[in-house]
């Protein structure tokens, strides 16, 4: 069968990680995407880590491999006269270009979008950049953290008395590729649709000051009320379980409201406590809530994660067990739809993929793996753009591949 985005021709100039997993998610559902990167240097996501076998190599890092399954890699260098008009060539029959450069910098190289406009009317141009390409905020740097903060999220997360925090990693990042890719992919079908080409600015800052994660009912609340939506002093509120509590070999998190007192007392093997009136009248008193937790933690100490999850729901409790990345891995769900999938690589091996987000029937999702640096180079000159081997072995001589 084809894959949904069969035909669609993509020149992806981005790097790290926002870029990259928006053209990944294009390139996994077939889109043929190139990879453009840096000769002998490529992308500086290669240089990230975790690493196989913790050794720092361009061709290893785990973070590089998982956000540039399904590309193909040319190297070009960008700063050359000639490598600029090969790219201009190659955007002649693309139908997206997606870069994620600082504002400054496709203008520096000759590559503003009038000119890319003008070599392909029907190019869609995504620049994806931490402001947006105007605005007094245009040139400044941003990292994770303080795109957290500055949308607004961080203000809400964490303890009252405490300093603001942000959750781990690059969610950030991921979430802005998501929406970086819907973007993509509405604009590509305007081009389809009308012939026309544009420009999608993507501004990191934007994509935050709208996530439904918090920022935006925190923005909703501050319009309609005129304050700000408060940290939570913690989920632990009520007598009924809500929040991550330890177990017999691990943590489960538990989500309740007050109806669900019955299916934790159903839980714990307690139903006595059903109609007890020490507890249900008492549900926000401290020392009746620590009295009962005394009782619940007891119960939990017995059990593992996954067999009270599994309890939990089969009495309409919702629950979830707090899984580290090996029970991931393992989660009979997850097996039984057969999510993660074997990726053979020239240097890393074979090593187990998280695979598709989404399944659609008739145009499947396709495993692939990330491309060695420069490896599709000769392949796509050749193909696209009718070069010989001298004219190859002249651009690598010459440094513009």
């Amino acid at each position: 069968m084809s894959s949904a985005l069969e035909g669609m021709r993509v020149i992806d100039l981005t790097h790290r990680i926002v870029g990259p997993f928006a053209t990944k998610l294009l390139a996994d559902y077939g889109a043929d995407v190139v990879k453009v990167e840096r000769p002998g240097a490529g992308d500086s996501a290669r240089q990230l880590g975790p690493f196989f076998h913790d050794t720092p190599d361009d061709e290893g890092s785990g973070l590089f491999l998982h956000l540039n399954t399904n590309k193909r890699s040319i190297t070009l260098n960008l700063k050359h006269p000639e490598g600029r008009e090969i790219l201009l060539q190659l955007i002649g029959d693309a139908d997206v270009l997606v870069e994620s450069f600082a504002p400054r910098v496709m203008p520096s190289l000759g590559l503003d979008y009038e000119t890319l406009h003008r070599a392909n009317p029907r190019l869609v141009v995504a620049s994806i950049s931490n402001f947006g390409q105007s605005g007094p905020y245009r040139d400044y740097k941003m990292s994770e953290i303080t795109a957290y903060a500055l949308g607004g999220t961080m203000a809400t997360t964490g303890l009252p008395h405490r300093e603001p925090v942000k959750l781990a990693l690059t969610v950030m990042q991921i979430y802005a590729g998501m929406v970086c890719s819907t973007a993509v992919m509405g604009a590509y079908l305007g081009s389809k649709w009308h012939g026309t080409g544009q420009q999608v600015d993507l501004s990191l800052f934007q994509i935050m000051a709208t996530n439904q994660d918090r920022a935006l009912m925190s923005t909703a609340a501050y319009q309609y009320l005129g304050t700000m939506g408060q940290r939570s002093a913690g989920n632990r509120q009520d007598i009924t379980p809500a929040s991550a509590y330890p177990c017999a070999d691990g943590y489960v998190q538990m989500f309740a409201l007050v109806q669900s007192w019955p299916a934790v007392c159903n839980l714990i093997e307690r139903p006595d406590l059903i109609e007890d009136p020490h507890f249900v009248e008492n549900r926000t008193d401290a020392q009746v809530k620590a009295e009962f937790e005394k009782i619940f933690l007891e119960w939990l100490s017995r059990h593992g994660k996954q067999e009270i999850m599994e309890r939990a729901q089969s009495l309409g409790y919702i629950c979830g067990a707090g899984n580290v990345m090996e029970d991931t891995f393992r989660d009979q769900q997850l097996t039984a739809r057969g999510f993660f999938v074997e990726v053979d690589h020239p240097y890393v091996g074979s090593l187990r993929y998280p695979g598709a987000p989404v399944r659609m029937t008739a145009t499947p999702w396709r495993p692939g793996r990330a491309p060695l640096l420069g490896e599709h180079t000769s392949e796509v000159l050749a193909a696209r753009l009718a070069y010989d081997e001298d004219e190859l072995k002249r651009l690598r001589d010459e440094e513009v591949i």
